[in-house]
């Protein structure tokens, strides 16, 4: 089975390394996809154990398509049966890109009717599906009349760790913070300082990523209500993940923030995570920052959209070039960020904050 999964564009390689980790073989690396050889076992692992990744998902097909007809014919030659079964859902969603075919809502109508005329064979109906049973949502890429289809196996995104139920007004994805603490090196004994804690998830990612946490612990996933794979696959994955876990580390966060709802925010979080014995967090503004001995620090200052927050936003970088010292990994979408922090940084990677084009600055 192949499986694949998409990133922040500019993580590849990280996620590539995770894979490795869980055993995946024959592996490629995309623009912001990762895919490889696995079983549910891996399928399974995948889901709870990836810290970047932004879903798992089956890959059912890869062709060439630049009429209806053969983007039809490409999905009904798909073995959907090996894992819908006669009752299930399978909705269509997807997109298309410099393709031929271009209307989205007939694409999607092409692929359901061609799903659904390959199901009924396989089962025998002759008429309407009920699909009433577990949810497999089917989607589909078109770049270049290039088709791609896959089966989600996630539901809501890996980013949705199941601890940060509340977040302030401009949160970093978890998947994005764990990326991004990989590339600082964070280990079990490794020192985390945040001067802008906000929710708390850079914090609170690098606790669980010290106590080996698996990321997608805590919560389910959509495929665990599939037919096709046994719950023993998902308990053992399960079991292995709680086996990894250990508490007995030196790893300390500091987290500050203005804000005093911030900081009350951060550490409601980290309760729910499961880590708050590890973060020290208080009300602080940067310009009284203090450096802390060996600490790494991660931050994701305030961008601004509007000339004014912009003007305010640059005021808090340069304050930020006076008392931040290196290791120092910054994550901004302002391009002006060096020039007003003072610095031009060791290393520069562009990364998507969401849908906002960001650098991350690294001084080391």
């Amino acid at each position: 089975m192949r499986l694949s999964a998409p990133c922040h564009f500019g993580l590849e390689k990280v996620l590539r390394f995770e894979v490795t980790r869980l055993g995946g073989t024959d592996i490629t690396v995309q623009d912001g996809r990762v895919s490889w050889e696995g079983d549910f076992s891996s399928l399974a692992r995948a889901n709870i154990e990836l810290s970047v990744a932004e879903r798992v998902q089956i890959v059912l097909a890869e062709y060439r398509a630049a009429t209806f007809e053969e983007l039809f014919e490409g999905m009904y030659r798909v073995p959907l049966e090996a894992y819908i079964g006669a009752e299930d859902a399978f909705p269509v969603k997807g997109h298309s890109i410099n393709s031929v075919l271009t209307s989205i809502p007939a694409c999607q109508k092409i692929l359901k009717k061609a799903a659904v005329k390959r199901l009924q064979q396989a089962y025998h109906i002759n008429g309407f599906l009920p699909e009433t049973g577990s949810l497999h949502q089917l989607q589909f890429t078109i770049l270049k009349d290039q088709v791609s289809l896959y089966m989600d196996t996630t539901g809501d995104g890996l980013h949705k760790r199941g601890y940060r139920r509340n977040a302030n007004l401009a949160p970093i994805r978890e998947t994005l913070a764990a990326g991004i603490l990989d590339l600082g090196h964070l280990r079990s004994d490794t020192i985390v300082c945040d001067p802008f804690c906000g929710s708390g998830t850079f914090l609170i990612e690098a606790a669980r990523r010290a106590c080996r946490i698996a990321p997608g612990l805590d919560r389910r996933f959509v495929s665990e209500q599939w037919d096709c794979i046994p719950a023993d696959i998902w308990r053992a994955a399960r079991a292995q993940a709680l086996d990894r876990i250990d508490r007995n580390v030196t790893f300390e966060g500091y987290g500050y923030d203005i804000d005093p709802d911030a900081v009350n925010l951060t550490m409601e979080n980290a309760k729910k995570a499961g880590v708050e014995q590890f973060l020290h967090v208080v009300q602080r503004d940067v310009a009284d920052f203090r450096r802390i001995p060996d600490a790494v620090t991660f931050c994701n200052p305030p961008y601004g959209e509007r000339m004014l927050e912009q003007n305010e936003a640059r005021q808090i970088y340069r304050t930020m070039g006076r008392v931040l010292t290196t290791p120092l990994f910054v994550i901004c979408g302002d391009s002006s960020f060096e020039s007003c922090f003072g610095r031009k940084a060791d290393k520069r990677r562009k990364l998507y904050n969401g849908m906002l084009s960001c650098q991350l600055y690294q001084y080391v």
